[in-house]
């Protein structure tokens, strides 16, 4: 027995927290008790420790493992904290007396033997760990029922069956049952419990129900960081990236100090909204705290940075970083591909393969992105090739997914749809991104019976009520010239939100039937259904083709009504309405109160005065875009040029042609060189017009239009 003791004592230490509960309830060795007071003081400083513990622990559970449902031996701890694995047993010999009232009261389950509670603490366990099996399994509504009888038998529920009850609802999204065990908490004495409270908002969140999740924490009476990361957390994973940023600064109010999951929350709230300026902020606040060296934070900071544009400060914040890991590099590259660089997205891929970094599948994704985003498809196949052969990463489907993307975006729809047949030869199952892009590509080509055959495969996968494929599959139809199809299977959808109605409504503009779309938004609005920006733009467009005058006015007062008024995009279509309703002076005045105005506005008001014969006020416009600074692009020089051929301006004209290359680089379209050969010939100079036709590097496939 001494041998036992001497060698547990120098191995482990007395006071190792790792120690099993029979070492602490044995008394110290005789040799250790001296009459110097030595032991007493080292069994009071114990004592201590362990009453700081259970302080900790009650403050809040959520930061420490309950093993009491899966421990095999009691040797093992009840409660092991999830940072420090510092451990406690609810038997314990040196636990202060206040914990068993304490776990009473909060419904914690098992208190010291000789209580009379034993054996339906026993129960409970028994209990617990089938609802814990149940909820793993997926069956709630059998694991809801185990507890009612619980409560109904007055049996102590422990607060890990309602902690598994929320899990297991927040996994499988199920709202009704979440709010099931919500009212069997509301009726006990767990009502006013921080950790329950905390994660009755978390299912919440999860089930998209942020309206309770909100409810939830308003009336929590206490909070904690936790409560606050998991309100934040709610809203900004429901795109109410505003509110997230708001309440941060009402969490910074209550002198709660914000932890490193916090900032990363709300750092991603930052990016999906540019908000630049509040990230900048937090940035700050990060340094303050000692954050900025964990790489969590770092690679968030880095993405923040690239969402709004800053593409150098994500850099250098990603070169000075401490420490970087797979998921900072493509953090980096994924930065490099948002913003349009693609070339830099490729040579920081080549970077850090030579620094020894092991690419996975989400570098991958993000180098091909670059890619399609940046034209580059022949690298991104390489790059694609190169992910089984060189680094030993069999592309999932997020990868071919993006390499389809990537030869659908830049007009090779063939080659995707090829690539997809390869996809699903090797075995991988396409999701309803693949079928989202590769239904996009069939549009382009106008491929019906492509389109018609992957219709089909959607249905066999499952994914014909998913919204957004649906809506796809509506656009693909009317692009295909099938309207009537398009509108069947519209009507038949088991969902239907705005994109739905914007694909359907875009189909009937784009085959000519403005009439149709018109009376569609009509319907829409009566089922309640709000319009976005996406609608009025295609509406719009309809209304110019059709020169109808008096309904692009009601479209306008709806617009102003919804607050779309100061959309550039919106702004500069009713620009574009007006003018091809004959309304010039309108859409110069609309023009003029633009509170933004970008290239796409100038242009739109260049082309409104061509359509009218006002070549010179053309030019004008033209001049005044340069003066302030906005560069013209291919679309702006064609209506220039339109505007030159219709007042028979050849002069300018020609200055307008020789300018493209040499000031402002862009190379000349087969649309340029049709409104030059219109200009010339309307002017009478057949020779010149014969000549910039021979000139032209393509096919003669434009129609030259000459009055």
């Amino acid at each position: 027995m001494a041998l036992r003791m001497t060698i547990w004592r120098f191995s482990r230490g007395i006071n190792n927290r790792f120690n099993p509960p029979w070492v602490h309830a044995r008394p110290e060795p005789a040799e250790q008790q001296g009459s110097c007071g030595f032991s007493t003081l080292k069994a009071s400083g114990r004592l201590l420790n362990m009453e700081q513990r259970w302080k900790e622990f009650f403050a809040d559970p959520s930061q420490w493992w309950d093993n009491r449902f899966t421990k095999k031996s009691s040797k093992h701890p009840d409660f092991k904290h999830k940072s420090t694995l510092e451990a406690l047993w609810v038997d314990g010999w040196l636990n202060p007396c206040w914990v068993n009232e304490r776990m009473v009261s909060m419904a914690l389950g098992h208190i010291q033997s000789g209580d009379g509670l034993k054996s339906r603490a026993r129960d409970c366990f028994c209990n617990g760990d089938k609802v814990s099996r149940l909820c793993q399994e997926g069956r709630l509504k059998e694991a809801l029922h185990m507890v009612e009888l619980m409560v109904q038998e007055t049996t102590t529920t422990p607060i890990g069956a309602y902690l598994y009850l929320l899990k297991g609802c927040s996994k499988k999204k199920a709202l009704a049952e979440g709010k099931q065990v919500h009212a069997l908490i509301a009726q006990s004495v767990l009502d006013s419990n921080i950790f329950l409270a905390n994660t009755l908002v978390h299912m919440y969140s999860k089930c998209g129900s942020v309206l309770d999740a909100h409810k939830v924490f308003s009336n929590m009476p206490q909070r904690n960081v936790y409560s606050w990361t998991a309100i934040i957390s709610a809203y900004a994973n429901s795109g109410q990236g505003e509110e997230a940023i708001n309440l941060f600064q009402q969490m910074q109010r209550t002198g709660l100090a914000p932890d490193k999951v916090v900032f990363v929350v709300v750092l991603k709230a930052c990016a999906s909204l540019a908000a630049l300026e509040q990230g900048k902020q937090l940035h700050s606040d990060i340094i303050k705290r000692g954050f900025q060296s964990d790489v969590i934070v770092g690679n968030t900071l880095v993405d923040m940075y690239a969402k709004c544009g800053c593409t150098d400060d994500a850099r250098e914040l990603f070169n000075n970083m401490s420490e970087r890991n797979v998921v900072s590099w493509s953090a980096m590259i994924a930065g490099y591909a948002q913003n349009g660089l693609g070339k830099e997205a490729l040579a920081l891929y080549e970077h850090m393969k030579q620094e020894g970094v092991q690419p996975d599948n989400v570098t991958f994704v993000c180098v091909l992105s670059a890619c399609a985003h940046s034209r580059l498809v022949d690298e991104g196949r390489c790059v694609f090739d190169s992910m089984r052969k060189d680094h030993g990463v069999t592309p999932d489907v997020v990868s071919w997914s993006a390499m389809i993307a990537g030869y659908a975006q830049n007009g090779l729809g063939k080659e995707a749809l090829a690539l997809y047949e390869q996809m699903k030869q090797e075995g991988v199952q396409p999701n309803n991104v693949t079928f989202v892009v590769l239904l996009k590509a069939c549009a382009s080509l106008a491929a019906l019976e492509q389109g018609k055959q992957l219709h089909s495969d959607i249905i066999k996968r499952g994914f014909q009520s998913d919204v957004i494929v649906e809506s796809t599959l509506v656009d693909m139809y009317a692009k295909c010239g099938c309207t009537e199809d398009a509108r069947e299977l519209f009507n038949n959808m088991s969902e239907r939100n705005v994109v739905s109605w914007n694909a359907m409504i875009a189909g009937y503009a784009q085959n000519g039937l403005g009439k149709e779309a018109l009376a569609l938004y009509e319907q829409m609005k009566q089922e309640g259904v709000q319009p976005n920006n996406v609608t009025f733009v295609v509406l719009l467009k309809a209304c110019a083709s059709l020169a109808a005058l008096e309904q692009g006015k009601q479209l306008h007062s709806d617009i102003i009504k919804r607050g779309f008024q100061s959309d550039v995009i919106v702004g500069s279509t009713l620009v574009d309405m007006y003018a091809k309703c004959g309304c010039i002076e309108d859409a110069r005045e609309l023009f003029n109160y633009m509170s933004e105005r970008n290239v796409v506005s100038w242009s739109a008001m260049i082309a409104g005065y061509a359509q009218n014969g006002l070549g010179k006020e053309a030019l004008a416009l033209y001049e005044q875009m340069k003066q302030e600074g906005v560069q013209p692009n291919n679309v702006t020089f064609t209506c220039v040029l339109s505007a030159c051929a219709h007042s028979r301006l050849v002069d300018e004209g020609r200055y307008v042609f020789d300018s493209m290359c040499k000031d402002h680089d862009v190379t000349p379209t087969k649309e340029h060189y049709a409104c030059m050969v219109d200009l010339l010939a309307r002017a009478g100079c057949w020779v010149d017009a014969e000549l910039f036709t021979n000139k032209m590097p393509i096919s003669h496939s434009v129609p030259l239009l000459v009055f």
